[in-house]
C-alpha cells in the first residue's frame, strides 16, 4: 500500500522514472535483484519500476525506535520493501544470507547491491560475493540492474540534490545452475560475481574499480586528511575483460559480506 499511495504517485509525478527490460523480471517466482548503489534513493526507485515487490535488508536500528517516530519509522521500512538484519559484526553476512534464503524460498523478490555500500564518486566497485552464495544455494537466476542518476537526485553526503529523471535498466537473467553443488568454492562465487558487476558495468556506462567500494571511502577519506600534495588516486580502472578474468581471492567465502 506504502508504494502504491504514499510513495509512488508522488515520486512518477515529480522524478517520471524511466524503465527498460522490466519484462526479464518473470511475473511471478524467486529471482536476485543485483543492483549498482548510488545513493540512499535506489531501494525507492528500483521498487518502484516493477509490479512486483521487491525485499532489500536494512540496518536493524531502523525498526527499533522509540515512540511516536520509532514507530513511524518502522511503518514505513516495512511498508517500502524492507527487513531489519544485524549489521554489526560478522553477522552481518550470514543475516542478508537467511533473510535472502527466507525471502526466495517463498517465492519473492530480493534485491541486493553487490558492492556492500554506496559509490562515493559515481565509479562502480567490486563486487561482494555473497551474491554469488546466495544464487547458488537458492538456486534462482540473478537479474542485473543499473540504475541511473539517482546519485544526482540524492548525492551522498548532501540533504538535497537536483530534479534528475532516473533511469532502471534491468538486464537478461543470469542462469548460474552451471555451478550447482560450488558454493564452497571461492573462484567459482569470484567468477559468478564478476559477471554479475560485468553486466551492471555494461547497462549503466559507470566506470569499473577494482577495489572494494568500502575500501575506497577510506582510502578517499585518508586523502583528503592528507591534503592535496598526498593525494593518489584510489585505484585504476580496469577493462571489461580484466574484470572478467579477475580472482579477488583475499577473503575465503565465511568472511566476505554479501
Amino acid at each position: 500500500m506504502l508504494k502504491w499511495i504514499f510513495i509512488g504517485p508522488p515520486l512518477r509525478t515529480v522524478f517520471r522514472p524511466w524503465v527498460d527490460g522490466a519484462e526479464n523480471v518473470p511475473e511471478n517466482g524467486p529471482a536476485i535483484l543485483a543492483c549498482n548503489h548510488l545513493s540512499y534513493a535506489d531501494w525507492l526507485f528500483m521498487p518502484l519500476a516493477l509490479p512486483r515487490r521487491v525485499t532489500f535488508v536494512a540496518k536493524a536500528e531502523y525498526f527499533e525506535g522509540r515512540g511516536l517516530k520509532g514507530w513511524l519509522q518502522r511503518r514505513f521500512f516495512f511498508g517500502a520493501g524492507q527487513v531489519p538484519i544485524d549489521r554489526s559484526g560478522g553477522r552481518a553476512s550470514e543475516g542478508a544470507l537467511s533473510s535472502g534464503l527466507r525471502i526466495l524460498g517463498t517465492g519473492g523478490l530480493f534485491g541486493i547491491f553487490p558492492e556492500g555500500t554506496r559509490s562515493h564518486d559515481g565509479r562502480l566497485y567490486r563486487g561482494r560475493t555473497g551474491l554469488a552464495r546466495l544464487a547458488l544455494e537458492a538456486k534462482v537466476p540473478v537479474i542485473p540492474v543499473a540504475l541511473l542518476h539517482t546519485d544526482e537526485i540524492a548525492p551522498p553526503g548532501k540533504v538535497f540534490g537536483r530534479l534528475r529523471r532516473p533511469g532502471v535498466r534491468f538486464g537478461a537473467p543470469l542462469d548460474f545452475s552451471r555451478y550447482e553443488g560450488m558454493e564452497g568454492d571461492r573462484y567459482i562465487l569470484r567468477a559468478i560475481t564478476d559477471e554479475v558487476m560485468y553486466e551492471i558495468m555494461r547497462m549503466s556506462g559507470q566506470e569499473y574499480v577494482d577495489v572494494y567500494a568500502s575500501r575506497a571511502k577510506e582510502d578517499a577519506k585518508r586523502a583528503a586528511k592528507a591534503g592535496p600534495a598526498r593525494v593518489t588516486p584510489i585505484a585504476e580502472p580496469v577493462t571489461a575483460v580484466e574484470l572478467v578474468a579477475s580472482d579477488d581471492l583475499d577473503e575465503p567465502p565465511a568472511a566476505q559480506a554479501s
